[in-house]
């Protein structure tokens, strides 16, 4: 199975950001223009881009909604979260075009609520988004934007999900998210042996073509690239020459 390669665009008022480990404080700006940096990566090779409404992802105020509709008219398949706490951000996000929905806080905080939606829309209309962080002795699950804390860990949520039918799971590092500090190989090896059912999405961290060839020996299905696509350190070519 070969490694999809995912460029990832994270808005915040309509603009190109990237957060250093989702600190909010923790901002840097990007000069290009949303769609027409999709349009370079569509062109460089990409099938899908992953979006992400940040403004939604702390507040829940689904803002960044006629910038998804733009990018789902650039010819990529667009998968896009951010702020989805109920069956009608699901609903808007399909609506706008999103061909798949991230779910995150609310697939930690309600996940039966997750559940019934994966048996209305399809397993392959929602990505389940476990984003995490190790304390030292478990991989926990921060929530709202990584924010707030829960009582959840990775190793529950990723085996009900899957026992629940679902297909795709994103599994960020924080700790090595927009930090260019390499990917943590071994969380992707865990998951691919824990829940081999799921089709995980790996991120954070991923710096050069080398990163990506180290991902895709872990059984992981595919990798987000954000910081080293803005900024220059890989194409979407060359990550998929890999």
């Amino acid at each position: 199975m070969s490694l999809e390669i995912i460029p990832a665009i994270d808005l915040r008022d309509g603009r190109v950001v990237r957060l250093a480990q989702g600190d909010y404080a923790r901002e840097t700006r990007y000069a290009a223009d949303p769609v027409a940096l999709a349009e370079r990566y569509r062109d460089e090779g990409a099938r899908w881009l992953h979006v992400v409404d940040l403004d939604g992802a702390r507040d829940g105020a689904q803002r960044n909604l006629d910038v998804v509709r733009r990018l789902a008219a650039v010819g990529l398949k667009v998968q896009s979260g951010g702020g989805v706490r109920a069956q009608a951000d699901v609903e808007c996000l399909l609506d706008a075009g999103a061909a798949r929905v991230v779910v995150g806080s609310v697939a930690v905080s309600t996940p039966d609520d997750v559940e019934a939606w994966l048996g209305r829309y399809g397993a392959d209309a929602l990505c389940i988004a476990l984003d995490t962080r190790h304390d030292g002795e478990r991989w926990t699950l921060p929530v709202r934007g990584w924010t707030a804390a829960s009582t959840r860990t990775l190793d529950e949520l990723a085996p009900r999900f899957a026992a629940a039918g679902a297909i795709h799971l994103l599994c960020t590092d924080i700790a090595r998210d927009g930090m260019l500090s390499g990917p943590n190989v071994e969380l992707y090896a865990h998951l691919a042996r824990t829940v081999p059912g799921l089709r995980v999405q790996a991120s954070g961290g991923v710096r050069d073509a080398a990163d990506v060839a180290r991902l895709a020996q872990t059984g992981a299905a595919g990798v987000i690239l954000g910081r080293s696509l803005l900024e220059g350190r890989i194409t979407v070519a060359e990550a998929l020459a890999c």
